[in-house]
C-alpha cells in the first residue's frame, strides 16, 4: 500500500512502535551516558596511578639520595673515620630532622642477627639489602602497629638506617584525584600501604597494578564492572543509536496520530508499482547483526537416573583434598551430575550463585563436564564454562569473572583412566570434611532443587590469565627454555606465557592428547622427566620445565641434565619473596629439606612445617596470612602478587623472572643453594589395609636412637643433627610416601635402615624396595 498520506495504515501499531523506539531510546541513551562516565572513571584512575607511580618512585629515589648525600657531609664522614657509630647517627640526624630514628651498626650487624626479632626481620632485611646493592635503598618497613618509610645505605665498615614518616608516600595516595567508585592503592608485597576508594575491589586490584621502578612497591587499582553497550558499541555509538531510534519513535507517532504525510517510498511513477508502507520501509532494513552468545542449549529431555536413589556412588572417590575415581568404574556422569547438585546445594546454603567449571584434556572431560554443568544448573547455579583449562586457570577465571567459586574437572597426574574434580567454593578449596559432607548429601538425598534451571555461558579466559601474569612478571634477558606438558592441558597455555614474560620456549609434548602416549604427566618422577633432560641437552637450553596432567605442578632440570627437587625451588622464590616482605611466614610441607627452615631464617622469614596436601596448605596459608608455600610434589603457592593457589604456570614464571635478573647461568645459581644427599619420594603399596592404619602402628611403635625430634603433623618425621626421614599415608592413593635426607651417603643409609627396621617390625609384608 502506498504511504501517501497513511490512509489504511494501522496507527495503533504505529504509536506502538514508537513507544518502543523510546523505550529503547531511553535505555540506550541511559546506557551510553553510563558508558561515558566508567570511561571517564577509568582514565582518572589512570592517569592517577600512572602519577602516583612516579610520585612514589620520586619520594623514595629523594630520600635515598638524601641519606647518601649526609653520609658524604663533614660530620658523619669525621664519624665514620672515628668508627663511632652513635656520632655517625647524631651526625646524618642533625642534618634530616624528619627522621625519628636514626641508627649505625657495624657491617656485621651481630646485634641485629643476634635477636632478629626484636630488631626486626623488615629492618635488618633492609640493611642486607642496602649492603648487598652498595648503594642506599628505601622502602617501607613494617615494624608493630606502626609501619615507616625506611631507608638504609652502607658506608665505611657501617650501616646506616633512618626511619621517616610513612605520610611521605601515602599522603600523594589519599589526595589522588579518584572516583570514589574506583579503587587505588599503594602496596609492598600482600601489604597493604595505603589504600583510597571502593575498597569492595581491592582484591582484584592487581590486574591494573604497576610497579615503582625495582623497590618492591607497587601501585594497585581496580575499576567497577564496566557498562556494555548493546551489540558491544561503545559510549559515542550507543548515544548515536539512541539519537537514531529517537527520531524513529517521533516519526512514528506523528505519522500515527495523523499529523504528518510522507512521499511514496516506491518511486515517482504509478507504473512503479505499490509504494512501501512505513511498516514495509523498516522492516526492510537490515537489522544489526545481534552478537553471538555461546550458550548450549537446553537438554531436550532430563538425563534418567540421575536420582540419588538409582545411582550407585562410591564413597571412596571421596578423597582428602578433592573427589578422584576411575572412568567407568568409580566415576560415571551419573555421579558427576550428583556431584553438581551436591556442590549447588552447598551453594545454595552460603547464598553463592555463580560457579566456574574447566576441564583437562582427559577423553572423559567432555562428558564429565557436561553432567556436573547439568547437577549445578539443576540446583540453580548459574555456571561459567570455561572449556579446556588447566587447574590454576581455572582458579584465576573464579577471581577475574567474579564468581567465587569453580570446579576444575581434573585427573591430575594420575593414568588417563582417572578423572575426577577440585572445588572451590566462596574462595575456599573443599577439603576433609567438607568433601566427606558432599557425599552425604548425595546418600542422603539432600539436594537441592531449584524450581528454575541456572543460566549457563561460555567463555575463554586464557587470554586474560596470560596477559594478567606478562602484565606483572617479565624476565630482564631472554633464557633458552624446553616447556614438556607431558601432553596434558597446560601444553596448550604454557609456551604462550613463557614466551609473552620473554622466554625462547621450545615446546616437547605440549600437544593435548588425553592417553598421554608418550609418558606419564607426573614430574615428581624422575623417569617421566628423561625426555625433557634430553631434550634440554640437544638444544643447549638453560633450563627445563615440566607440568602435571593439570598443570598445577612443576619440575625443572638443569642443563646438565639435574632434577631440581622442588624444596630447592622453593629456597629462590623464598629469597625473592622475603627481600620485598621481611619477616613473612613460608609454609613448606613435611616431605621437604631441613635446610629450609635455616634457609628462610637466614632471608628474615617465618618458616613452618605443615600437612602435605594442596587443600590444607591453602587452608593454612588462609589462617595465618603466609606470603608463599610449597610442596615436595611440586604444588607452589604464591600470595605475593598473586591470589594463594598452586599454580605451576605462573611458579614457572616467576623462576624465569628470578634466574634472568642474575649474571650466572641459571645452573650456576641453582648451584648455590644449600645441597644434601636426599631421596626423591619413595611409594610402598599397601595391598592389605589401609596405610594410614601403617602410619598409626607405626607412630605408636617405632622407637629411634640418638635423641631425635619427632613430628607427628603428616605421619612420623624424625629428624636428627645430620639428617632426617619421613613415613605418612597418602591421602589420595593406597601407599605409604618416604623421604630421606641426610648430610652425606653414609648418614643417610644409616636413616633409611632405621626405618626399614622398624616397618619390617610393623607391617612386615610391605615391599620395600629402599
Amino acid at each position: 500500500m502506498a504511504f501517501g498520506n497513511g490512509r489504511g495504515m494501522n496507527r495503533q501499531a504505529l504509536l506502538a512502535l514508537a513507544a518502543l523506539c523510546a523505550l529503547l531510546a531511553a535505555w540506550w541513551g541511559w546506557t551510553g551516558v553510563r558508558q561515558w562516565r566508567d570511561d571517564k572513571i577509568a582514565t582518572g584512575l589512570q592517569q592517577a596511578r600512572d602519577g602516583l607511580v612516579e610520585a612514589s618512585a620520586r619520594t623514595l629515589g629523594q630520600q635515598a639520595a638524601r641519606l647518601e648525600q649526609l653520609l658524604k657531609s663533614a660530620p658523619a664522614q669525621a664519624a665514620l673515620a672515628g668508627g663511632d657509630a652513635a656520632a655517625i647517627a647524631d651526625a646524618v640526624h642533625a642534618g634530616w630532622k624528619e627522621a625519628h630514628d636514626v641508627q649505625a651498626l657495624p657491617a656485621d650487624l651481630a646485634a641485629a642477627y643476634a635477636d632478629p626479632a626484636a630488631f626486626g626481620y623488615a629492618k635488618l632485611a633492609l640493611l642486607e639489602a642496602a649492603q648487598r646493592e652498595q648503594k642506599a635503598v628505601a622502602r617501607v618497613v613494617r615494624e608493630g602497629k606502626q609501619p615507616q618509610l625506611g631507608v638504609a645505605a652502607a658506608a665505611a665498615g657501617h650501616v646506616v638506617y633512618a626511619g621517616l614518616p610513612l605520610a611521605l608516600l601515602t599522603d600523594p595516595v589519599a589526595a589522588a584525584a579518584v572516583s570514589d567508585k574506583a579503587y587505588l592503592a599503594l602496596r609492598q608485597g600482600n601489604y597493604t600501604v595505603v589504600e583510597h576508594g571502593d575498597n569492595g575491589l581491592s582484591a582484584n586490584a592487581d590486574v591494573l597494578s604497576r610497579p615503582v621502578g625495582d623497590t618492591g612497591l607497587r601501585v594497585a587499582a581496580a575499576l567497577p564492572e564496566a557498562t556494555t553497550g548493546p551489540f558491544g558499541l561503545g559510549a559515542i555509538a550507543t548515544l548515536v543509536l539512541a539519537a537514531v531510534l529517537a527520531a524513529i519513535a517521533v516519526l512514528a507517532a506523528l505519522v500515527g496520530a495523523g499529523k504528518l504525510s510522507l512521499p511514496r517510498l516506491g518511486g515517482s511513477s504509478d507504473d512503479d508499482g505499490p509504494g512501501l508502507s512505513l511498516d514495509e520501509a523498516l522492516q526492510s532494513q537490515s537489522a544489526p547483526e545481534q552478537p553471538v552468545v555461546r550458550v548450549r542449549d537446553e537438554r531436550a529431555e532430563r538425563r534418567q537416573g540421575a536420582e540419588a536413589a538409582q545411582v550407585e556412588v562410591d564413597a571412596g572417590i571421596f578423597r582428602a583434598y578433592d573427589i578422584r575415581g576411575v572412568v567407568g568404574e568409580t566415576l560415571s556422569p551419573a555421579v558427576a551430575e550428583l556431584i553438581g547438585m551436591a556442590i549447588g546445594s552447598v551453594m545454595e546454603e552460603q547464598g553463592l550463585n555463580d560457579i566456574v567449571v574447566g576441564r583437562d584434556g582427559r577423553l572423559s572431560g567432555p562428558s564429565l563436564s557436561e553432567a556436573l554443568i547439568e547437577g549445578l544448573r539443576k540446583s540453580g547455579r548459574d555456571v561459567i564454562d570455561i572449556g579446556l583449562a588447566p587447574t590454576p586457570v581455572a582458579y584465576f577465571a573464579a577471581y577475574h569473572l567474579r564468581a567465587g567459586s569453580c570446579v576444575a574437572v581434573t585427573g591430575s597426574h594420575n593414568p588417563p583412566d582417572y578423572n575426577g574434580f577440585k572445588i572451590v567454593v566462596g574462595g575456599q578449596t573443599l577439603s576433609g570434611a567438607a568433601i566427606t559432607d558432599l557425599y552425604s548429601r548425595i546418600s542422603e538425598n539432600r539436594l537441592h532443587l531449584a524450581q528454575a534451571k541456572g543460566s549457563l555461558q561460555q567463555r575463554d579466559v586464557a587470554d586474560d590469565y596470560i596477559r594478567r601474569i606478562a602484565d606483572d612478571v617479565q624476565m630482564d634477558r631472554p633464557l633458552k627454555v624446553v616447556v614438556d606438558a607431558g601432553n596434558g592441558v597446560a601444553g596448550d597455555i604454557a609456551p604462550r606465557l613463557l614466551e609473552a614474560i620473554g622466554a625462547n620456549v621450545i615446546p616437547l609434548y605440549c600437544e593435548v592428547d588425553g592417553t598421554f602416549p608418550n609418558h606419564h604427566p607426573d614430574p615428581s618422577e624422575p623417569h617421566n622427566l628423561d625426555d625433557l633432560v634430553q631434550t634440554v641437552k640437544r638444544f643447549d637450553a638453560d633450563i627445563g620445565l615440566a607440568f602435571d596432567g593439570d598443570g598445577d605442578r612443576l619440575g625443572v632440570v638443569t642443563r646438565e641434565g639435574e632434577m631440581v627437587f622442588p624444596d630447592r625451588v622453593l629456597m629462590l622464590f623464598a629469597a625473592d619473596v622475603l627481600e620485598r616482605n621481611p619477616g613473612a611466614l613460608v609454609i613448606y610441607d613435611v616431605k621437604c629439606t631441613g635446610k629450609l627452615q635455616s634457609w628462610i631464617l637466614r632471608y628474615g622469614g617465618t618458616p613452618l612445617m605443615w600437612q602435605t596436601g594442596h587443600s590444607l596448605i591453602k587452608a593454612k596459608m588462609r589462617e595465618t596470612g603466609a606470603e608463599l608455600a610449597g610442596e615436595m610434589s611440586g604444588h607452589f603457592f604464591f600470595q605475593e602478587r598473586w591470589y594463594g593457589f598452586d599454580d605451576g604456570l605462573y611458579s614457572a614464571a616467576r623462576l624465569l623472572e628470578i634466574l634472568a635478573v642474575r649474571a650466572e647461568t641459571p645452573s650456576e645459581v641453582i648451584a648455590t643453594l644449600p645441597s644434601s644427599v636426599s631421596t626423591p619420594e619413595i611409594k610402598v603399596p599397601v595391598d592389605a589395609g589401609s596405610p594410614h592404619a601403617v602410619v598409626r602402628e607405626f607412630v605408636e611403635q617405632a622407637q629411634f636412637d640418638g635423641s631425635p625430634r619427632l613430628s607427628t603433623i603428616d605421619g612420623l618425621r624424625v629428624d636428627w643433627d645430620d639428617g632426617w626421614g619421613l613415613v605418612r599415608a597418602s591421602n589420595t592413593t593406597p601407599i605409604l610416601v618416604l623421604r630421606f635426607e641426610a648430610d652425606d651417603k653414609a648418614a643417610l643409609e644409616r636413616i633409611k635402615s632405621d626405618f626399614r627396621a622398624q616397618l619390617q617390625k610393623v607391617a612386615p609384608g610391605l615391599p620395600l624396595t629402599f
